[in-house]
């Protein structure tokens, strides 16, 4: 069982989160509920998450000031924010943080279906994901955005993307590698492909992985390996989840066994 925690101070937006993540994943998680920064850290720790989705803007202890407590006192864990977008003042305080990825209020159940089963990942492999110390150019306004016109800031994202999506990349890599903030570059890229990072990661993976398996030469933890994923039962999960069937049934039907 996963072990997530959802802190939000508005009482409707947890129990909405809490209901959503039970519906998407029955039998899968235990999640437990708090409604301000101090009463998230205190669960997070007394009840053993490794999961914490976190809303910003809460009372006596915000979300970021609680997700720095947690990660100092869980390096490995994961931390999500569900956030809206006039919060976005909170960009140079977040760097530290290392967010997972930060959903944007009102938020799909793709991309939290999607950004959970990373974590679970995560989870999975005993917390040995390592992440490396990075520095980053953090804008001082919102008017950074613009600095870059959005069709060169897509080329620039695709072209990376197609050229490191075997890699184990995440989206802190990549804002760091182009001088954002994560929060920036999580605005810029919804605001660019009308999706957070790891949902169009996931597809573009699921799309070089059906030209893999075309291949019969290549077996089918390879070509998990080779579209970016290092754990096969993962991979089955979320091929099966996107395309509605198995990589080996995908597989029979497109050489036509």
């Amino acid at each position: 069982m996963y072990r997530i925690l959802v802190a939000d101070d508005e009482p409707i937006e947890r129990l909405v989160v809490d209901k959503k993540i039970k519906s998407l994943f029955p039998d899968q998680v235990q999640v437990f509920l708090a409604e301000n920064g101090i009463q998230a850290v205190e669960t997070f720790e007394k009840q053993a998450c490794r999961i914490a989705i976190l809303d910003i803007e809460m009372p006596g202890m915000n979300g970021l000031e609680a997700a720095a407590q947690i990660r100092k006192n869980d390096p490995w864990c994961s931390i999500i924010f569900l956030t809206a977008f006039d919060e976005f003042n909170y960009a140079k305080k977040a760097i530290e943080v290392r967010a997972l990825d930060y959903l944007l209020k009102p938020g799909s159940d793709e991309d939290l279906v999607n950004v959970l089963e990373q974590a679970f990942s995560i989870c999975d492999r005993n917390g040995e994901l390592e992440i490396p110390e990075r520095q980053q150019v953090i804008p001082d306004t919102e008017d950074y955005i613009s600095a870059a016109p959005p069709n060169v800031f897509v080329g620039r994202v695709r072209d990376y993307i197609e050229a490191h999506y075997s890699d184990d990349i995440a989206l802190s890599d990549v804002a760091g590698l182009f001088g954002y903030s994560d929060v920036y570059f999580c605005k810029l890229f919804k605001q660019n492909f009308g999706k957070n990072f790891i949902t169009f990661l996931n597809e573009f993976r699921m799309d070089k992985a059906k030209e893999l398996l075309s291949d019969q030469r290549i077996n089918i933890k390879d070509v998990s390996t080779l579209a970016g994923y290092r754990d096969a039962n993962y991979f089955t999960r979320i091929f099966k989840r996107m395309v509605g069937m198995t990589p080996s049934e995908y597989r029979s039907g497109a050489i036509g066994i």
